[in-house]
C-alpha cells in the first residue's frame, strides 16, 4: 500500500439499533463464573455494550477469516489480517436493561504503519451509544489490519506497578468459544486451531482482546463494588493463547486504577486504565 487510497472512507458512518437484553448479561455472568455478578442488576455493566448490536451479515458475505468481507463499511484495506488493537471508552451514563439503544458508528481514522511484523493498518471507529435517555457510551475502537508474514511480537519496555491484586488465569477452547458466541464473533484464530496455526501462524488459539478486557475491569468489579467508571483505556500489546497461564494485575492510584495482563513469559499482553467517578463509593 501506497500513500492512503482510503481518505474517502474517513467520515462513513452507520446505524444500528438492539434491545439491551438481559439474558446476554446472564450468559457473561455464566462465562464469568459469578453465581451474583458484581453489577447492579438493572443496568449494563461496563463494556456489557460488546453484546449488543452484533453483525448481522449473511454468511454469503463471510470471508476466509470468519469476519465479514470489507467494502460495505469497513474500507477494502487488502492487508489479509485483522486484530483489535484497542479501545478508549467514555461511559457517560449507564443503560437500562431492556432498553431499547442506538448506535452511531463513525470511521475516525485510517492510518498506515510499516512494523516489525509488515505493512499495518489502523481503523478508528467512533461508535456513540445511545439508550432511552439519551448519550451513555463513546467508544474509539481501533482495528489493525496486517499482511500475512509470521508474527513478529515487539518488545515490551514499558515499566509495570507492583500489583496489589493479582489473578492467576487459563483460558481453554470452551471458554473461547463461548465468549465469540456471546459477541458473535467468526474469526477462525479463536476456534480453529488449523487455520490459527497453519494460514496465521499463532502457536494455539487466540484468546480475544476484548476478553481479556473484560477480564481485567471484572478483576476490580469484584474488588470495588459500587465504583462507578467515567473512562477506560484498553491497549492490546500481544496475543495470548488457550491453555497458557495469564495474569491478571491491578494497582490502584486514587480515582485511577492500572489493570494489565501478562503472559506466561511475564510481559505485558494488554494494559488498561480505569478512571473513576469522583465521590462514588468504591
Amino acid at each position: 500500500m501506497s500513500g492512503n487510497p482510503f481518505d474517502d472512507w474517513i467520515g462513513r458512518t452507520e446505524f444500528a439499533t438492539d434491545i439491551a437484553a438481559r439474558e446476554p448479561l446472564k450468559r457473561l455472568a455464566a462465562l464469568l463464573d459469578h453465581e451474583s455478578p458484581p453489577w447492579p442488576e438493572e443496568e449494563v455493566p461496563p463494556l456489557a455494550h460488546w453484546l449488543y448490536f452484533l453483525p448481522r451479515a449473511p454468511q454469503s458475505a463471510i470471508g476466509p477469516d470468519g469476519h465479514p468481507l470489507r467494502g460495505d463499511f469497513l474500507p477494502p484495506i487488502p492487508l489479509p489480517r485483522r486484530m483489535w488493537a484497542g479501545s478508549r471508552v467514555a461511559f457517560q451514563k449507564p443503560l437500562t436493561v431492556g432498553a431499547a439503544i442506538l448506535r452511531r458508528s463513525t470511521i475516525a481514522d485510517i492510518r498506515e504503519k510499516q512494523g516489525a511484523g509488515g505493512q499495518m493498518a489502523f481503523v478508528t471507529i467512533r461508535h456513540e451509544i445511545s439508550g432511552e435517555s439519551g448519550p451513555a457510551i463513546v467508544e474509539e475502537q481501533d482495528i489493525v489490519f496486517r499482511d500475512a508474514a509470521p508474527n513478529v511480537a515487539g518488545k515490551s519496555t514499558m515499566e509495570l506497578s507492583v500489583p496489589e491484586l493479582t489473578r492467576d488465569i487459563a483460558l481453554d477452547s470452551s471458554a473461547l468459544f463461548r465468549f465469540s458466541a456471546l459477541t458473535f464473533n467468526a474469526h477462525r484464530i479463536h476456534y480453529d486451531r488449523d487455520y490459527a496455526r497453519d494460514i496465521e501462524f499463532y502457536p494455539g488459539l487466540v484468546v480475544q482482546g476484548p476478553f481479556t478486557a473484560v477480564l481485567l475491569l471484572d478483576l476490580f468489579l469484584q474488588n470495588h463494588s459500587g465504583a462507578r467508571l467515567s473512562h477506560m483505556a484498553v491497549r492490546a500489546l500481544r496475543p495470548l493463547f488457550d491453555g497458557a497461564p495469564i495474569r491478571l494485575c491491578l494497582a490502584r492510584d486514587g480515582a485511577r486504577v492500572k489493570l494489565w495482563a501478562l503472559d506466561p513469559t511475564g510481559r505485558a499482553a494488554m494494559t488498561a486504565e480505569l478512571t473513576l467517578e469522583t465521590g462514588k463509593p468504591t
